[in-house]
């Protein structure tokens, strides 16, 4: 099989941006709405890109589309390309005013509530000029914009080791807890199990998520069934009205559910479920000076402040 010439003008950056789009919304329509094209024009020009290429990137069916493996392949490489035109873009405008600059940060619920304000503070109040965009979503939804070069970098919860296209940076473990209103009858309880909680309401992580999986575990480690009164939710500020408006309980980052003056921690013990929170960034991508700025910043609140916190809860 003769190697593709993408080199000679029949590939336009555009394409490389639809690519990105069907990728992430499995529709043409879909993809066509978000980059404000019309649907003949999205069809189109995948159409030119896989002609091209000389594969089909994109399976098409009744509910949308979905990646060939060569599909998968070439939306990693297109995106690591928009990535760094972005970068570029970028980069020459904060060497222009070195002041000035614009750094994207991708977290979701652990680091969210007291590791990524602090950093934010601190840089902040060395340089007020630079802007900090923070866009919160699920892991997997900030892997994708974290690869394609629309946010910097990650901060949350680790849950997979380093890869050849990511770098996952540990700053500091913590535990996971269970917390209610401080108004539950049990508030002032001196030890509970699972099984006498077994019956209450829970807000539980997503399916998705990792520590939703080792939710299940620990209760399936003490023979007790999963809460069948539960809501499924992973935004902080959901959580925390449920938690103070209901009976329900709900399992939280510590140092989240610690400083909240109307949330209190329940005496469960939750072997084996706690996690690293760190940054994630793409491998052998170097961050612009604003993004170096913040990745410092977050990494000093960690060594300074929050370590010996969460050391001190253990």
């Amino acid at each position: 099989m003769d190697v593709p010439k993408l080199l000679d003008g029949r590939l336009k950056i555009r394409h490389l941006v639809l690519i990105d789009a069907l990728s992430r919304q499995r529709s043409v329509v879909g993809a066509a709405a978000e980059l404000h094209i019309t649907q003949p024009v999205a069809t189109r020009s995948l159409r030119d890109i896989e002609t091209v290429l000389g594969v089909e990137l994109f399976e098409r069916g009744p509910r949308g589309v979905t990646p060939t493996i060569f599909g998968v392949a070439f939306t990693e490489h297109a995106r690591a390309i928009l990535a760094q035109l972005n970068q570029a873009g970028r980069h020459v405008v904060e060497l222009a005013d070195a002041d000035r600059g614009t750094v994207s940060v991708g977290t979701h619920l652990a680091g969210s509530n007291v590791l990524l304000p602090q950093a934010i503070a601190d840089l902040k109040a060395d340089r007020p000029l630079l802007t900090v965009i923070v866009r919160e979503g699920s892991p997997e939804a900030l892997s994708s914009e974290l690869e394609a070069g629309r946010i910097d970098m990650i901060v949350g919860r680790l849950t997979a080791p380093s890869t050849s296209t990511l770098t996952r940076i540990p700053l500091y473990e913590e535990n996971v807890e269970v917390f209610a209103g401080a108004g539950h009858p049990l508030a002032h309880t001196d030890r509970l199990s699972l099984a006498e909680l077994s019956n209450l309401p829970w807000i539980l992580p997503g399916t998705e998520t990792a520590l939703r999986h080792e939710l299940e575990e620990a209760f399936a480690r003490t023979g007790v069934p999963l809460p069948e009164d539960r809501v499924e939710a992973t935004s902080f500020l959901t959580v925390r009205e449920l938690l103070r408006r209901t009976r329900t309980i709900a399992v939280l980052p510590s140092l989240i559910g610690r400083a909240d003056s109307h949330l209190v921690r329940l005496p469960v013990d939750l072997p084996s479920v706690g996690h690293s929170v760190g940054l994630t960034v793409v491998a052998h991508r170097a961050l612009s000076p604003a993004g170096r700025t913040l990745f410092d910043s977050l990494r000093h609140v960690a060594e300074q402040r929050l370590s010996g916190e969460t050391a001190a809860e253990v």
